[in-house]
């Protein structure tokens, strides 16, 4: 999912200039970091300590967990009697080729429709998946909900690693010529991009242990997939093409973009190929060509997904299916990716109506309903949200792809149910989110559900405190939201 654009014309200088408020501090707290009387993050457990920045220096340490807020919008509290299931959620991990060619770094220079992509924390997306399913395991879950944005460009080697990482493979980030060779090196002399040998919080040598192989954990539960756009379009928004495939396993890199360059002020499908079709539009220097950087097209990445996860698809050219946790959980998941191009989610006619049909068939069975993009905002999400407002087994709807973590009731005549968004682990708080079915008092049912952040690792708690400086994705953001968007008791 993009960030938002920044303003045109706002003064941008170098990395260390851009946030030197924050960054002053830190480049020498982060040396020393530490405080607070929390346990080490070995489950990543919010609820046992988290991490915080109480002095508001940019500077995160650990602190107190957070307990689990009451929510009574739907029922009235009721003591928990026995837990009927525990699912994981990991959401928008954007296990990225950072070196690649292909990426649309520069491209937000152009001005809107395109926006940011660079994340100072970027080289270490292998490494923040794999410290997330160390966490996950912990909490030791029946299945674990991977709910799209998994890679961020749609490429084959993305595709490998992430698979590589949940399943408990062999990782190898290193792309291209042996060792890192993209935007952040020191020789860099762009003024957006943080050169971690060089700017503050300096980290000297991170890039090089980026590029080291490592065997990953893997998950101890099965775990199931919702597509997100991200993991079937080029940079999330492009479908696959000959011409921008081609830039990605080529030799060239951009480095400077041509001020000529006309952009259309509006997305559409053909965007990308109409600004790159041609070659990259501006200076470029030679990098190592590597064909594991091609582009997959939907069903290739959605038969690689499958073969490597559990997840069987039961409609034709999407991967919506359904599995029971259980003798009293059915999961619904649906893949609203656009094929045509876009992030933004699309509910077809054939979905909702085979939605319905799930619904009848989970019979007694309490439902969650999963998918990458939030229903509320995907075209046609208000046919599929009118069916789970006729169901009184539905007790929620999960999603990524906005990058917050948020909490809502959402009322109907059959009773209700929430609408819960994830964080990504490619942005602050980087976390991922446990989910408890519970049965209660009385007969009925509470969702308990607590954010998880990644297990203690040198270059995944690096990540994390480079992701809370990003002057696009970080602390200004407020994507860990609100204390009952994280840890919360959800009656229902």
């Amino acid at each position: 999912m993009p960030r938002a654009p920044r303003v045109a014309g706002a003064p941008v200088g170098p990395w260390a200039l851009v946030a030197l408020a924050l960054l002053a501090i830190a480049a020498v707290a982060l040396l020393s970091r530490g405080g607070g009387d929390a346990p080490p993050a070995r489950s990543g457990s919010t609820l046992a300590g988290t991490y915080a920045d109480p002095d508001r220096n940019g500077v995160l340490q650990r602190a107190a967990g957070e307990q689990l807020v009451g929510r009574t919008e739907l029922a009235p509290s009721a003591a928990p009697v026995r837990t009927l299931a525990t699912l994981a959620q990991i959401s928008d991990a954007h296990v990225r080729d950072e070196e690649s060619p292909a990426r649309a770094v520069l491209l937000d220079r152009l001005g809107a429709p395109f926006t940011p992509t660079f994340r100072p924390q970027e080289a270490l997306s292998t490494q923040v998946l794999a410290a997330s399913v160390e966490s996950v395991n912990s909490i030791d879950p029946d299945a674990v909900l991977v709910t799209g944005d998994l890679i961020d460009s749609a490429q084959s080697n993305e595709l490998e690693q992430a698979i590589g990482v949940l399943n408990g493979a062999r990782v190898r980030p290193d792309t291209g010529a042996k060792g890192y060779d993209g935007p952040q090196l020191a020789a860099s002399a762009d003024p957006f991009v943080y050169r971690p040998d060089l700017d503050a919080p300096r980290q000297p040598g991170l890039l090089g242990s980026a590029q080291q192989s490592f065997t990953s954990p893997g998950l101890d539960a099965p775990w199931y997939v919702a597509p997100g756009n991200h993991d079937l379009l080029v940079q999330g928004e492009a479908p696959p093409s000959p011409s921008v495939g081609d830039l990605a396993v080529g030799g060239r890199a951009l480095t400077a973009i041509d001020p000529e360059v006309e952009v259309p002020d509006a997305f559409s499908p053909g965007l990308v190929e109409e600004v790159l079709g041609d070659g990259l539009p501006g200076e470029t220097s030679p990098v190592a060509p590597d064909p594991r950087r091609r582009h997959v097209d939907p069903a290739e990445a959605l038969a690689r997904l499958t073969r490597a996860g559990e997840s069987r698809a039961e409609q034709p050219g999407r991967l919506d299916h359904s599995f029971d946790v259980g003798a009293k959980l059915r999961v619904v998941v649906l893949d609203l990716v656009r094929r045509d191009g876009g992030s933004d989610g699309q509910v077809l006619p054939e979905q909702a109506r085979w939605l319905r049909e799930e619904l009848a068939r989970a019979g007694e069975r309490w439902v969650i309903v999963a998918s990458h993009q939030p229903l509320a905002s995907s075209e046609g999400g208000e046919a599929a949200l009118a069916e789970l407002d006729a169901s009184p087994r539905v007790i929620a709807a999960v999603s990524g792809h906005t990058h917050d973590s948020s909490i809502e009731p959402r009322r109907s005549p059959a009773g209700g149910y929430w609408l819960i968004g994830t964080a990504s682990l490619a942005d602050f708080p980087q976390q991922a989110r446990a989910l408890k079915l519970v049965e209660t008092e009385g007969g009925g049912v509470a969702l308990e559900t607590w954010m998880l952040d990644t297990a203690a690792d040198p270059l995944a708690d690096t990540a994390r405190d480079l992701a809370f400086l990003d002057a696009q994705g970080g602390r200004p953001d407020g994507s860990a939201g609100e204390r009952g968007d994280r840890n919360a008791r959800l009656y229902r």
